[in-house]
């Protein structure tokens, strides 16, 4: 049987890189590398395939499989597709355990826990027919490397990537491979899997919102889950008046079932609950949707799994790598995969 739940170890990578939104006219095909060392029971390479923010595909150390995510990938492509893409991963996998050995080295580092990360990918436009690529690098949770499509040369913001820039600027072979890749190759690839997924990817879900306020603590979450697309906003209101104060939104994770959830915390005392009303409002594919927010509300279980879930998930994620504020950190830039990751068979070895 076709196994497609999004794991904790799928969602903790998602956290830990963020997912880049593109707006409603834009779509994305997106790999996420993560190698670790240091981290017991954790594997030690893992390979998300996104496409407009759903997992599609994954890979793992652990499993040592290419395996689908969502069942029109796999109703839409052979035996040989996943094969030839676990083998090609494969190989990347042992390149990446060397890339972490080395930037270990280049940090003067012995010990500890210690993470390189990769994302690249490509986008289109289907209104413009604007097309965009990116490859960006990662060492413990801050920027190492990226490929400039636009002067097609590689940049590091710091020393210990001058080694690796220079190394890789000379080779105009592979250069022009990246170009042609992101240019071509990533755009195909992309409008197949649109292709095939299509019916999934335009279905429209609307939110279910519930809002959870321990009488015991200052915080209260807003949640809304199972949602498609996984646009949405939440907002807060005192008194119907947009409150901003003490507000933390989160980024939207993926559900097993291919839906997402969104949460926003508010932190709001007692005493300014008794003398006002808070509201939390969530907004989605033009549907409005408003939960008011009690005093003592009792626990919902949707509501306390999945925030215990992502909370532990994300205490991992600080104690791993640092989390960017304000997603600093892996945007894709303006300047390989068969659909299957062969682009990975260039990854630049530190």
């Amino acid at each position: 049987m076709l196994n497609i739940a999004i794991t904790n170890m799928q969602l903790l990578i998602i956290l830990l890189f963020g997912i880049y939104g593109a707006n409603a006219a834009t779509h994305s095909l997106q790999y996420f590398y993560t190698t670790t060392t240091g981290i017991p029971n954790f594997p030690r390479f893992v390979d998300v395939g996104m496409l407009n923010g759903e997992v599609i595909s994954m890979y793992d150390s652990t499993s040592q499989r290419k395996i689908p995510k969502q069942k029109w990938m796999a109703e839409n492509l052979d035996q040989q597709y996943w094969d030839s893409g676990t083998e090609n991963i494969k190989g990347t996998e042992q390149a990446f355990m060397n890339n972490i050995q080395v930037a270990m080295i280049r940090f003067n580092q012995t010990a500890g826990v210690h993470t390189v990360q990769l994302m690249y990918g490509c986008e289109f436009d289907d209104q413009t027919g604007e097309t965009n690529g990116f490859r960006q690098y990662g060492y413990d949770g801050e920027d190492f490397l990226f490929l400039d499509l636009k002067e097609m040369r590689w940049i590091s913001p710091v020393k210990q990537g001058a080694l690796t820039v220079d190394k890789l600027n000379k080779d105009k072979a592979v250069l022009e491979g990246h170009r042609n890749y992101f240019s071509t190759v990533c755009i195909e690839w992309l409008k197949k899997y649109l292709e095939y997924g299509k019916s999934s990817l335009k279905k429209t879900v609307s939110p279910q919102v519930s809002v959870l306020k321990r009488s015991s603590s200052s915080q209260a979450v807003c949640q809304a889950t199972g949602f498609h697309p996984k646009d949405v906003t939440i907002s807060w209101m005192k008194n119907d008046q947009e409150h901003h104060e003490d507000v933390e939104v989160g980024q939207p994770l993926p559900n097993e079932d291919g839906t997402f959830q969104k949460t926003s915390t508010i932190t709001v005392t007692a005493e300014e609950l008794k003398k006002n009303q808070f509201s939390c409002v969530v907004e989605h594919q033009g549907e409005t949707f408003r939960e008011i927010l009690k005093d003592g509300s009792p626990p919902i279980g949707i509501i306390v799994g999945v925030v215990v879930a992502v909370i532990l998930l994300a205490v991992i994620g600080v104690v791993v790598f640092k989390v960017y504020q304000k997603k600093k950190g892996f945007k894709p830039v303006n300047a390989s995969d068969n659909g299957s990751n062969s682009s990975a068979r260039t990854d630049p070895q530190a």
